[in-house]
C-alpha cells in the first residue's frame, strides 16, 4: 500500500534519532527524561501532493530531509510503519 497525498500535503516518513544520551558523569538518560516535546522532528518525504509547488516555487522533492513541529500534521500507521501527513506550510526547513 501507498500514500498519495493530496492538496498541498506531503507524506513523511519519521526518521529515529539517536536515542543514547549521557551526561557528563556518564549516566544514561531514558528518553522519558529528554525535553523532546517542544523540539521539531525530521522526517523524509516520500510523496508529495499534487499541488506543492503549483502557486509558489517551492523546491521540495522527494527524498528530502526536512524539520517539521512535533505536534503538526496527521499520524498514520500503514503496514507498521508511522508516517505523517503534512500541510506544506508545516514544513520548516529542508536539511541538506
Amino acid at each position: 500500500m501507498q500514500i498519495r497525498p493530496l492538496n498541498d500535503n506531503v507524506a513523511v516518513k519519521y526518521v529515529e534519532k539517536e536515542q543514547k544520551e549521557e551526561t557528563e558523569g556518564g549516566i544514561v538518560l531514558p528518553d522519558t527524561a529528554k525535553d523532546d516535546d517542544k523540539k521539531p522532528q525530521q522526517g523524509k518525504i516520500i510523496a508529495l501532493g499534487n499541488q506543492v509547488g503549483k502557486e509558489v516555487d517551492i523546491d521540495l522533492k522527494v527524498g528530502d530531509l526536512v524539520v517539521f513541529d512535533k505536534y503538526a500534521g496527521s499520524k498514520v500507521n500503514i503496514e507498521d510503519e508511522e508516517y505523517v501527513i503534512l500541510n506544506i506550510e508545516d514544513v520548516l526547513a529542508v536539511l541538506e
